[in-house]
């Protein structure tokens, strides 16, 4: 028997020239990124970004209208995938007039030979939850407890939530973020998340995919990711961009009276001039892409996506990575 397990280094997701039509409007169009296994990945987005549909694309819900992607390797939704991928969407769908027992006890008989009843139960008994409670007379967070619950004890190599804990507190918001980080590092899980909450992603996702307008905008490593920008401020009162950033790609420009706050790209060589120079954070890096839909897109080498071998699509090959790799680019 032919052994399909994946372990990090191996891919998890993969998509080339990825695009979904809904009617007459594409919801994906020319997506190209590849996720290695055992990342946990952010996946960003405005509502309406693509989000929703590339995890339903994932879970084998829907099948794209054209383009590729593979699931560890094979198609989305194949019966060799199937067991090894958890999918928990907006809705959270549980049986109403299931009890909290009888919800986990179907788990395992879906699940008998990866079932982890420790770990269910654990999360359901942190919540303070009776195994007796009906899913139907339980809070929108309680429901959430309960469906992470059955995913996670699942012991999925993937597992894709979307907005997973937008209807949390935020103890059982920290209490389930330590969950999942668990099972990620425990069991080498890849963990794709998406979320509006933009602040928390930092120190929890060391992967991000930002998807505007159907399309992939950022793609790769947090940290090269980061390192790759540079957060500038000064005084700048002539209009438009100063000349001193005309070498470099400019993500954003904002004005604040007499001050200029810049993210830039820089191209390797230090921006001349009095600017004070910082890395972003996860979230001024999202929020200025977010922003500025039209900025270049970005990729670092470990996502871009491979054909025999060979890597395709828009990317930013290590050379031009390589110089802000071990921090801030110097002013």
């Amino acid at each position: 028997m032919t052994d399909f397990t994946f372990r990090p280094g191996h891919t998890a997701l993969e998509a080339v020239g990825l695009g979904m039509k809904h009617r007459r409007a594409w919801a994906l169009r020319d997506c190209s990124f590849r996720l290695p296994a055992g990342r946990v990945c952010a996946l960003v987005g405005p509502n309406g970004a693509g989000k929703t549909t590339l995890l339903s694309l994932a879970a084998g819900l829907r099948r794209p209208t054209e383009g590729s992607l593979t699931v560890l390797g094979r198609r989305p939704g194949g019966a060799e995938v199937r067991p090894r991928v958890a999918y928990l969407s907006q809705d959270k769908p549980l049986y109403a007039r299931f009890t909290i027992a009888d919800t986990l006890r179907m788990g395992r008989e879906l699940n008998p030979a990866s079932w982890d009843r420790a770990t269910a139960e654990r999360l359901v008994d942190e919540g303070g939850l009776s195994p007796g409670a009906r899913v139907g007379d339980l809070s929108g967070g309680q429901r959430t407890r309960v469906a992470l619950a059955l995913a996670l004890g699942k012991r999925p190599e993937l597992l894709l939530l979307d907005e997973p804990m937008a209807d949390l507190d935020p103890l059982s918001r920290h209490q389930m973020t330590t969950a999942l980080m668990t099972a990620a590092a425990e069991r080498a899980v890849t963990v794709v998340m998406s979320s509006h909450i933009l602040a928390e992603l930092d120190g929890i996702c060391d992967y991000l995919l930002l998807v505007a307008d159907g399309k992939v905008r950022l793609a790769g490593e947090v940290e090269d990711l980061l390192a790759a920008h540079t957060l500038l401020v000064g005084r700048h009162e002539q209009p438009g961009a100063p000349r001193e950033f005309a070498a470099h790609t400019v993500v954003e420009t904002r004005r604040t009276g007499r001050q200029l706050t810049a993210l830039i790209r820089p191209d390797g060589r230090p921006v001349r001039g009095g600017w004070q120079a910082s890395e972003p954070t996860l979230e001024e890096l999202l929020l200025a892409h977010l922003r500025a839909p039209d900025a270049p897109p970005l990729l670092t080498p470990s996502a871009e996506p491979r054909v025999e071998g060979k890597a395709v699509g828009a990317s930013v090959g290590r050379s031009r990575l390589g110089p802000a790799a071990s921090g801030p680019y110097g002013v």
